[in-house]
């Protein structure tokens, strides 16, 4: 059964979440389902018993189905999730952390990851065969994942490969916010995977097999990495995949030695220089970091930019008393300030807000998931075909092989 259209009030409150100006970050309180603004983009078909529930019910719900599945059950949480998520896993972490941690997991039968589905399919590629993953929401995706379609990183490959030199080999690398099938594409054509701490060490195995990379979803994390490791920026250029030959000539392709394709983090592409100064000018000691999804702008503006892990560790380790403007996702930094009163922390954009698709991880559907387990039946199960869980985890073993 489908849950009815939002009310008109619903509507409104919808607009102001989906507007950039007026996205009311304050409330990020627990709310029943079915009073989520933005409930009416997530995934539906939910029992209509699970709409109206009161946050507590669904803790208690929670609570009793988690006791039942005993360790059978391991729930991972993504730093992005909300602190009502949050409080329910038993590993958090960025998305590749999470899946080893579930693949280190003995005698688990079913995981449940409360991220975004390439973070699911990490987790089903890594886990045994006989471990379930399951996403409490499917409409729980990656806007920045989703820019990257296959199809068009096949035809994208294609036109390159016909407009060079055959002597001249490109290497792909993916992104770990990529979809399975574009890890399997990558292990298939000696490329690997890499994250936002480790890409450097990516682009130097890339570029010890070949004369150029291709990187691919986010444009900034390649180009920011590219920069630190000394290549010029008129050295990278941006494949556009809306247009022929990506909006390039075959010379700007020949000369370039990174291939960046045109995607982004919605959430990191909304921080600005401008942030940057204005927060520095109320706070004339401030340290800024920020995430490498940033533009290279923002990037070269902060002090320091990082992995979210490495952000974390940064503002955790730092001296009591210090001011910190974060270029992240809000409930992140909001979890940072309030684990460390004795320091200033706040996020440098004031309205931002958190990652759409990421909060439709929303505490009903864990009740509603865990409760199906409890009775015998998995919904949302996450799985990646035995083909591309075969060149997807060589592509992500290259990775792990790293020194």
């Amino acid at each position: 059964m489908t849950a009815s259209a939002p009310s008109s009030d619903s509507a409104a409150l919808l607009e102001r979440y989906l507007n950039p100006d007026t996205c009311p970050t304050d409330r990020l309180e627990p709310l029943p389902l079915i009073e989520e603004p933005a409930f009416v983009s997530w995934q539906q078909d939910i029992p209509r018993s699970y709409l109206g529930l009161p946050p507590e019910e669904i803790e208690l719900r929670i609570r009793s189905a988690r006791a039942i599945l005993g360790e059978r059950l391991v729930i991972l949480g993504h730093h992005y999730q909300r602190d009502e998520v949050i409080q329910y896993a038993d590993f958090t972490g960025d998305s590749f952390k999470l899946a080893q941690h579930a693949a280190k997991q003995q005698g688990i039968e079913f995981v449940l990851f409360c991220g975004v589905h390439f973070m699911a399919e990490s987790a089903d590629i890594l886990t045994p065969p006989g471990v379930s993953v399951v996403l409490p929401n499917m409409e729980a995706g990656c806007s920045m994942a989703d820019m990257a379609d296959p199809g068009d990183v096949y035809a994208a490959w294609d036109e390159m490969q016909a407009c060079l030199d055959p002597s001249k080999r490109i290497i792909p690398v993916t992104y770990m916010n990529s979809a399975a099938s574009l890890k399997a594409f990558v292990g298939k054509r000696e490329g690997i995977v890499c994250t936002s701490s480790n890409a450097p060490k990516t682009f130097e195995y890339a570029f010890e097999r070949g004369e150029k990379v291709l990187f691919f979803p986010d444009q900034h994390l390649g180009r920011n990495t590219g920069y630190k490791m000394g290549i010029p920026l008129e050295e990278m250029v941006t494949w556009d995949w809306r247009r022929p030959l990506g909006g390039l000539t075959p010379d700007q392709i020949e000369k370039a030695r990174v291939i960046l394709w045109k995607g982004h983090c919605s959430t990191h592409q909304r921080f600005s220089v401008d942030q940057i100064e204005k927060a520095r000018s109320e706070y004339p000691d401030l340290n800024v970091i920020v995430h490498p999804e940033c533009s290279w702008e923002v990037v070269e503006a902060a002090d320091a930019s990082g992995s979210t892990e490495q952000i974390i560790k940064t503002v955790s380790d730092a001296e009591a008393g210090t001011a910190w403007g974060i270029g992240t996702e809000i409930n992140l930094v909001k979890r940072l300030a309030d684990e460390h009163p004795d320091k200033t922390i706040f996020c440098l954009d004031p309205v931002v807000c958190p990652c759409s698709t990421m909060y439709r991880i929303h505490p009903a559907y864990l009740a509603w998931t865990l409760e199906r387990l409890t009775q015998g039946e998995i919904v949302n199960r996450v799985e990646v075909d035995t083909k591309t869980r075969k060149w997807s985890l060589v592509a992500l073993e290259r990775m792990l092989a790293l020194p």
